[in-house]
């Protein structure tokens, strides 16, 4: 997309950096999008990023812990990681892949590696749900890179996983599309000096995290391992960048704001104190149901 057809592209209003912390049993990581951040990129909740050539960083992985009133968005950009839950779902995320995960009502899953050495990096991102949905059916699905639509133009390329890139018939459908948050989730590669423009709805509250390399928008640059929190004035009719010397791998994030309220309490997120309350007896009764073990 020619970065010329925008009008009023968005700027960077904030630059943040990742906190460096440790999840799951030790897994390393760093925490992007944090609980402060919650509201001003309102519907998502939260994002991670782990990356590690030493397995002593992972290889405890994420033993059986429960959700309940939000999605996961898992992308594994290298390495392999087995998932299973309480729903009966069970996959292995590997090397480029994508699990979507609807906690919804509530379940325990675990995430672990299947690798003993070599890197593993990826994210995962929270993504809030619908009041009217939080206690509605939990989902799983794992998408393999392979099936992941792509998009390209000159010197770039997206893969696209939620959402749309492109517009009229170059439009590109991601892998995932999905009611009232309405996300686009890309994971985009520049070459040196490669420009790449997406129309946004100025209602949607959008960041950009750079994996890799550094971009510029709107005259100012943002580098690898830090999230590019993006205006959003109600003029506004996108996002223009171009990338660096070195070119960019970035993820690019956008989703409509709920606008509700959020009560969180770890791995629950609900709109009450009441109903994070329920969540814990719940899941201390045992209510979220148990993993079955491995056949």
């Amino acid at each position: 997309m020619d970065t010329n057809t925008l009008q009023r592209p968005r700027a960077i209003e904030a630059l943040v950096a990742g906190t460096p912390t440790s999840d799951g049993a030790g897994v390393k990581l760093s925490r992007v999008l944090t609980q402060q951040w919650q509201r001003r990129l309102d519907p998502f909740l939260m994002l991670d990023h782990f990356g590690s050539d030493s397995p002593d960083d992972y290889i405890a992985g994420f033993p059986d812990h429960p959700h309940r009133g939000f999605e996961t968005v898992t992308i594994m950009l290298q390495g392999r990681m087995r998932h299973r839950d309480s729903g009966g779902h069970e996959g292995l995320i590997t090397d480029g892949g994508v699990q979507w995960m609807t906690a919804a009502s509530g379940l325990i899953h675990s995430e672990t590696p299947e690798q003993t050495e070599g890197r593993m990096d990826g994210f995962q991102l929270w993504l809030n749900l619908h009041s009217t949905d939080k206690m509605g059916p939990i989902g799983y699905r794992d998408i393999e890179d392979a099936d992941i639509p792509r998009w390209s133009g000159e010197g770039a390329g997206a893969r696209v996983i939620a959402g749309q890139c492109g517009t009229g018939a170059a439009a590109v459908r991601g892998a995932m599309q999905r009611p009232k948050t309405e996300p686009v989730i890309l994971d985009i590669t520049l070459q040196p000096g490669a420009r790449f423009a997406l129309p946004l709805p100025p209602t949607m509250n959008a960041f950009l995290y750079l994996h890799t390399g550094s971009v510029v928008v709107q005259g100012r640059e943002a580098h690898a391992r830090q999230m590019a929190v993006l205006t959003n004035p109600t003029d506004s009719d996108g996002v223009a960048l171009g990338a660096g010397p070195a070119g960019a791998r970035l993820l690019l994030i956008a989703g409509q704001p709920l606008r509700e309220p959020i009560a969180q309490h770890g791995p629950f997120v609900m709109n009450t104190r009441q109903e994070l309350m329920q969540a814990v007896a719940d899941y201390q009764a045992g209510r979220l149901g148990t993993i079955r073990a491995a056949t």
